[in-house]
């Protein structure tokens, strides 16, 4: 389902854990995407911060995540931050932390952990069916809304609500928003559009465009082989006939970009258009009102 993530790795790799910092959620890498490209990791500090994994029930589950906030910050606004498939690692945590430094409480939620941990797996294949492919959207929807709600709880301000995700995230994004009444905008970074259905995932964005309620921003790759560009053009059709925030959505494709562009800790990493992307991830939450 994911090919797209593996297209962007060595294709039939295996890796083992060599470097692989496991421990507290946020820290270390993925086992399947090692070896990093340390040179070109983002370090985004927790100065100022109020930063770390918490704990979010979600009915009698106890589901992990990784959140930051301004420290001492009360009705934040909150934006949640959906993994690629390799789970919340340093990249996704780094990804919080820059959230965080703009104002709000970002929280990117552990959403494989029922079904294992996404970040000891070195095989790609393994990780897959072992794991993602058993992850259902419903229950994914309602990991989201338990983290919702429990933002609220810590004083955020959740009427200015926004998500960002990344790859498989970027297709949760997308869902999200079709999801959640009180969304105000999305950014969906490389997200599968369409697809076939299945009992995990009985649907698909281009299917769901007239159920839109938060404003979606996608930030696309022209040379990702995952997501075809006539699926983009689909998609923005789709959108034209949707609902008011599906007509207000917008595309970027980066033409010389792969797929995974903005990971900066892994070969597919292109400064120029992850930079560009990030700024209008900014600027759009702005635009609707989130940050």
């Amino acid at each position: 389902m994911w090919q797209d993530d593996i297209d962007s790795l060595v294709p039939g790799r295996t890796l083992n854990r060599r470097g692989f910092v496991g421990g507290a959620l946020g820290t270390g890498f993925a086992a399947a995407v090692l070896p990093v490209a340390a040179q070109t990791v983002i370090k985004t500090d927790a100065t100022g911060l109020l930063a770390g994994e918490v704990t979010i029930p979600v009915g009698d589950f106890k589901m992990p995540a990784y959140r930051a906030v301004p420290a001492g910050k009360t009705n934040a606004p909150v934006v949640l931050v959906v993994s690629e498939i390799f789970g919340v690692h340093e990249y996704i945590a780094d990804v919080v932390r820059r959230l965080a430094k703009l104002g709000c409480m970002a929280i990117a939620p552990e959403l494989f952990v029922r079904q294992g941990d996404a970040g000891a797996y070195g095989e790609i294949a393994k990780l897959m069916s072992e794991v993602i492919a058993k992850v259902p959207d419903a229950q994914v929807m309602g990991d989201l809304d338990a983290a919702v709600a429990w933002a609220r709880g810590q004083g955020a301000d959740t009427t200015r609500l926004g998500i960002t995700g990344f790859c498989w995230g970027g297709r949760i994004t997308w869902l999200y928003s079709a999801h959640n009444p009180a969304l105000k905008a999305g950014v969906a970074w490389y997200g599968r559009l369409v697809g076939a259905p299945s009992a995990e995932n009985p649907a698909h964005p281009v299917q769901l465009t007239g159920k839109l309620h938060g404003a979606m921003l996608g930030l696309y790759g022209g040379q990702d082989p995952g997501i075809p560009l006539d699926t983009v053009e689909q998609m923005k059709k789709a959108l034209a006939a949707g609902s008011a925030a599906a007509r207000r959505s917008e595309f970027m494709v980066y033409a010389d970009a792969p797929h995974a562009f903005h990971a900066d800790y892994r070969s597919s990493y292109r400064k120029d258009a992850a930079e560009d992307g990030w700024k209008r991830c900014q600027a759009w939450f702005k635009a609707q009102g989130v940050i």
